[in-house]
């Protein structure tokens, strides 16, 4: 059988409600996601052992590949359906790690698509879902790779019917951990910040048809809540988002997920294209991308 192979498209949180704090220590959140236009890519050899290999710009980022999430939501997987043909796994790593954007998620919902292929299996099938949220939060909705409303620790989704926008984002090549992150954040084990079902229904979001005006008004009323504790971990996410303001025609500056990876909204293609290859100049260490989101 020829190999398989898919795109692990970035993730990016348009916004991100801290709601609280559960007894079992995890988070609860409520966040619009959108994914871009940038992806790594991923390959599947059946008939081989269960291995992973990495290449590409940001291979050597990944560290060791026997903790990828692409094992082990491919393990997942395994434990949970009989027979389940694997193989090895080769990873073209485009995308920046442990930035805010859901690269290794992606990585590991882009895996069990392609085991889903190889086994004909829905890509809905309860034991992919399952798979995935064991794997991690951001993993269930990196699985569609479609603009959805997320909630719960990550696996309460509804999908959101988001337009494409121009975007640019930028992460200064700086790795970040979620967990250091939130612990920042300093809620205690039970803390509840407020109740998820007044957040949904209070936020009525624009629809596809909707203007880009529209879009940005309803955004500008949200935030990113691990923007702050973020910056307090490396505080050059700041500047980031300053670099990002300071372009011309940037709507929306704001950070993803738990970081380092910012973004900006643009109303046009060459204001988004136009930023980027400013920002590459100014700041050719940093890894920049323009393009779109949605």
């Amino acid at each position: 059988m020829p190999a398989l192979t898919d795109e692990a498209r970035a993730k990016v949180n348009l916004t991100l409600r801290v709601l609280g704090r559960r007894a079992d220590g995890y988070h609860d959140l409520a966040s619009l996601v959108v994914f871009a236009d940038c992806a790594d890519r991923l390959t599947l050899e059946s008939g081989k052992p269960l291995q992973l290999f990495t290449s590409g710009p940001g291979g050597g980022d990944c560290g060791e590949t026997a903790d990828n999430l692409v094992l082990k939501a491919a393990r997942l997987l395994a434990e949970r359906v009989p027979g389940l043909q694997v193989g090895t796994f080769s990873l073209d790593k485009q995308l920046p790690v442990a930035s805010g954007i859901g690269g290794g998620s992606a990585d590991a919902a882009a895996g069990l698509r392609l085991l889903a292929r190889l086994n004909a299996l829905a890509h809905d099938d309860p034991r992919i879902m399952e798979a995935a949220r064991l794997t991690g939060a951001d993993v269930p909705v990196c699985v569609a790779s479609r603009s959805s409303v997320m909630t719960g620790i990550g696996e309460q989704l509804s999908l959101a019917h988001v337009p494409q926008m121009p975007c640019v984002m930028v992460n200064p090549r700086v790795a970040v951990a979620t967990a250091e992150v939130f612990t920042a954040l300093g809620l205690r084990k039970g803390e509840i910040l407020t109740d998820v079902t007044d957040v949904v229904r209070s936020r009525k979001w624009p629809t596809e048809a909707s203007s880009m005006e529209q879009w940005l008004t309803a955004l500008g009323h949200a935030a990113n809540d691990l923007e702050a504790p973020a910056i307090k971990i490396q505080p050059i996410i700041q500047d980031v988002l300053l670099a990002l303001r300071e372009t011309t025609g940037a709507r929306l500056v704001r950070m993803s997920g738990s970081g380092a990876t910012c973004f900006a909204l643009f109303d046009s293609d060459a204001d988004a294209r136009a930023a980027g290859q400013s920002l590459r100049s100014s700041h050719p260490q940093w890894w920049v991308h323009a393009g779109a989101i949605g």
